[in-house]
This record gives structure tokens, sequence and C-alpha cells, in this order.
């Protein structure tokens, strides 16, 4: 598959070491150990983080073509704090280069170029009016793709206005259980949550085909047309969650991609994000892509 994933470059910083991330790069990291032709469209700053991740992105055999230098930007970084299951907590400090994307008839005219099946994009980077107007352009351009939400919501980065436009540009939604609350408590305060409640109401309310939602060691619950359900997990011990989302989101796609059956789809994007929350960092060393073969 073509894709072509938009938004945020990240340096997570830990309280010892920093690790290269943002969950667009995570999951374009991922697809591309599944095998699949994946360009990110991001900006970087002219500074030593962004010449850093230009370097490493293209290790990863991502396609840097449209990968944006912003004057007078840094490159984007998050402080991350864990508690003691390994769940990660956010803060961005400043303004970042990948919040400040352009939009010009050159970068349309490499999308057409590139023909991409599936546009994968978040909440983010997409809080930026820039942004959001460059994702819509996309579209408009690339009218054959299909559109891969990955929700990811950070606290004080989003709102349901926004929530509920990008929804509308998806053919697949995928979020964890904490923010299916968070979705659900906007929009029917006056019932008590139920995650196969969630998933039809937000199907029908978006027009989406697909609603993914992740569920940590638990597995997943998915609803595709009238089918739902839920798929269990893989235990493991969790080192942490950084990028195990993104790299479920791949592995979902993947699958999508290969027109396998449901639960196989579940299993195979289960056992990749389990995978990635027994490493550190969010993007798979070298030992893990034989894994990434090993087809369920």
């Amino acid at each position: 598959m073509r894709i072509l994933s938009i938004g945020e470059v990240l340096w997570d910083i830990f309280e010892q070491t920093e690790c290269l991330g943002g969950a667009p790069l995570n999951f374009s990291a991922n697809a591309a150990l599944l095998g699949h032709n994946v360009a990110l469209l991001t900006g970087l700053g002219y500074d030593t983080r962004g010449v850093k991740a230009l370097e490493k992105i293209r290790l990863l055999n991502i396609s840097t073509q449209f990968i944006q230098i912003i004057s007078g930007k840094d490159t984007g970084t998050a402080r991350i704090s864990l508690d003691a299951d390994g769940n990660a907590r956010y803060v961005f400090p400043g303004s970042a280069a990948f919040e400040c994307l352009m939009c010009d008839e050159k970068i349309l005219s490499q999308v057409r170029e590139f023909d991409p099946e599936w546009i994968y994009f978040g909440t983010l980077a997409q809080n930026f009016s820039g942004n959001r107007l460059l994702l819509d352009r996309i579209f408009s351009c690339a009218s054959n793709a299909k559109g891969f939400y990955d929700v990811n919501l950070r606290e004080g980065r989003w709102d349901m206005h926004l929530v509920e436009r990008l929804s509308d540009l998806a053919t697949v939604i995928k979020l964890n259980e904490e923010e299916a609350h968070k979705l659900f408590a906007a929009t029917r305060l006056r019932e008590a949550f139920a995650l196969e409640d969630f998933c039809r109401y937000w199907a029908a309310h978006t027009g989406s085909c697909i609603i993914c939602v992740t569920l940590g060691g638990r597995g997943c619950a998915i609803l595709r047309g009238e089918e739902f359900r839920i798929v269990p997990g893989k235990r493991i011990e969790v080192v942490d969650t950084v990028g195990a989302g993104d790299a479920f989101a791949a592995a979902f796609l993947h699958g999508l991609g290969e027109n396998w059956e449901l639960k196989r789809i579940a299993s195979f994007a289960n056992q990749i994000g389990a995978e990635v929350a027994s490493q550190v960092g969010a993007i798979p060393d070298h030992e893990m892509v034989d894994f990434f073969s090993e087809e369920p």
C-alpha cells in the first residue's frame, strides 16, 4: 500500500534519555517494517534535533520527500512521564516546526504523483489552522485515498469540533478506551458508557466505516458495519506504552489491506502493539523485524 502520514515528529524526552517519536512517525516506521510504501509529511526545525531526526527517518525506510524544514522554529519535543503501569503523560513545551506546515501547489502536485491509497492523521498537529487547510486540500487532490484517523487526544490540545471534523474525513477511526469515554461523555451526557453503544453511535455520528477501540492488555473492540467484537490481547510485561497504539494502528491497517477477516486483523494488531509496549521507546528495534513477518 501507498500511505501518506501527516503530522508531528517529536523527540520524546524521558527522565534520563530522549527518543525520536510522534504518532505519525511511529506509525510510519511500523508500516514500513510491514512492507508498505510510506511517506511522511511533517515539519522539522533547522536545529540539531531536526538534523538527527531527518537522518533517522531515512534509515527507517520512510520517504522524506514531503518533510519541510521550517525556518525559525524548533523541532518538536514532548516531555514524558510514566506512571506505575507504564502509561505515558505528555507535556509539549513551546511552539514547534510541525505546527506550521506549508501548503502550496508543489506539495499538492507531489501528493498527486505519490497517489496515496491511505492518509493517516491524528489530532495534535491539526490544532493549527494552516495544517487543517493542508489536510483538507490533500484529501481534495488525493480523491481515491481513504482516511485513517488515529485520535490520540492530548490534554489541552483538542476540542469536540476538531475531533468531529477530523472524524468526518475518516474511513477508519482508532482510539483508546479513555478517549472513547471522553468523546461519549461530551456527546451523550445523560447515558451510562457502554463500549458497543459508543462504537455504534460514533460510527453513525461520523459516517466512518470502522471504529476500533484499544483496551490495553485486554485487547481491542472493533465495529465494522453491523459486526462488533472484542478480541483479547496478548499478556506481556509492560515497559512503557509510548508508541504501542501507533504500532497497533499500522498492523491494523496492514490487515485491512490484506483483506483479512476481522478477528485475524485484531489479533495481529494486538500482538504488534504488545511487542512495542514490551520495549523502551516507540519505534521497534532491529531485533523485532522478524516478528513483523509472523502473521497470525
